[in-house]
């Protein structure tokens, strides 16, 4: 248990970065103005996710949900 402990941080570190990438590479095709909410274009939100962007999506959501446990280990 005392190696987990020790490890972790280093691992949330690395998972942060990823997750970051991970949103940051999905808004490539936006403009400056939807990073932060506001776009010219209101349905280009609402698309089928297809490809490469689908399985950016998934992993995005795991890389989140791995970050979300190793800081709820991180309590304990």
């Amino acid at each position: 248990m005392k190696t987990i402990v020790s490890i972790l941080p280093y691992i949330q570190i690395v998972l942060a970065v990823i997750l970051v990438a991970a949103i940051l590479l999905q808004k490539t095709g936006a403009q400056i103005g939807g990073a932060f909410g506001g776009s010219d274009n209101f349905s280009s939100a609402f698309h089928t996710r297809r490809g490469f962007e689908k399985q950016l999506f998934i992993l995005t959501i795991i890389v989140a949900i791995l970050f979300a446990l190793s800081a709820l280990l991180s309590l304990v």
